[in-house]
C-alpha cells in the first residue's frame, strides 16, 4: 500500500472527519499480533485464539469494548471481516474481546491484509443496524460530488424513488462542507444516511483501480460532468400474450 492509499485508512482520516462518522476507538497492534493474523489465513484454531499473543490483544480490547456498553463492530484499519459466518449471521456484531479476535482471525480478508503489511490497528465502533437502502457510494472528483450510487445492488428499493432528489442535494451539501478536510480531493466515499437526514462516513476508497464503480459501471467517463444519483431500475413487468417455445 502506497503512502497516498494509507491516507484513506480510518486511523488516518478519522481525526479530521470524526464529527461525520461514528465514534471510533483504535487499538494499536504489536508486530506479534499482526503476524498472528497473517499466519491464521482465515482459520481460527484453538492454538491461535488461546495463544499469549491473542490473550494480550484481548486484554487491550477490553477497555474500549466496555466503554461502548453494548455490541460493537470491530474491523481492521484496511478492511472489515465481511467474509465471516458471524458477519453473515449478525452483521459483524460482537460483544466480548474474545469474539472480536475470533471474528478477525476467521476472516481471510483480514489475514491477507496482515500479510500485505496493511494492518496496524483494530478499529472499534458501536454496532448499529443498517438499513441497506440508505447506504450509498459517493464519487468525489476534484472536490466536487460527481456521482452517487446505490451501494447494495441486491434489488430495486422503491422507497428511494421519492427521496432520490433530496438525497442528491443532501450529499452535494455534505461534500461542499467537508471537501477541504478530505485526505484527497478525488476519492470514493461510502456513506450512510440516517433517518434524521444526517450523513455518516463509512469508509474512504481509492479512485479507480479495484474500487467498484457500482451503478456507474465504468471508470472510463468524464467525471467533470455530474451524473446525479444512480439507482437500480424496477423490475420489468411483461404483459400481453407471451409465447414460449422449447
Amino acid at each position: 500500500m502506497n503512502s497516498e492509499d494509507k491516507k484513506l485508512l480510518v486511523p488516518s482520516w478519522y481525526p479530521a472527519l470524526s464529527s461525520y462518522t461514528w465514534d471510533t476507538r483504535f487499538v494499536k497492534l504489536t508486530p506479534e499480533a499482526v503476524a498472528m493474523f497473517a499466519d491464521g489465513n482465515g482459520e481460527c484454531s484453538g492454538e491461535l485464539l488461546y495463544s499469549p499473543v491473542a490473550k494480550s490483544l484481548m486484554h487491550d480490547l477490553e477497555t474500549p469494548l466496555t466503554a461502548i456498553r453494548g455490541n460493537a463492530f470491530v474491523f481492521a484499519d484496511s478492511c472489515a471481516p465481511t467474509d465471516t459466518e458471524r458477519f453473515a449471521a449478525k452483521g459483524g456484531a460482537v460483544y466480548s474481546a474474545r469474539s472480536a479476535v475470533n471474528t478477525l482471525l476467521q476472516s481471510k480478508k483480514v489475514s491477507a491484509a496482515a500479510r500485505r503489511g496493511e494492518m496496524e490497528y483494530i478499529c472499534i465502533r458501536p454496532y448499529r443496524n443498517i438499513t441497506l437502502a440508505r447506504e450509498f457510494r459517493l464519487f468525489i472528483y476534484e472536490g466536487q460530488l460527481s456521482a452517487m450510487s446505490q451501494y447494495h445492488l441486491i434489488r430495486h428499493f422503491r422507497r428511494l424513488e421519492g427521496v432520490k432528489a433530496n438525497y442528491w442535494e443532501l450529499a452535494e451539501r455534505f461534500v461542499k462542507e467537508i471537501s477541504w478536510k478530505l485526505p484527497q480531493q478525488t476519492v470514493v466515499m461510502d456513506i450512510y444516511i440516517t433517518s434524521g437526514q444526517e450523513i455518516l462516513i463509512v469508509d474512504l476508497n481509492p479512485w479507480g483501480g479495484e474500487t467498484d464503480p457500482l451503478m456507474l459501471f465504468t471508470w472510463d467517463r468524464d467525471w467533470s460532468k455530474p451524473a446525479g444519483i444512480q439507482l437500480m431500475a424496477p423490475p420489468t413487468a411483461v404483459s400481453g400474450d407471451v409465447k414460449v417455445s422449447f
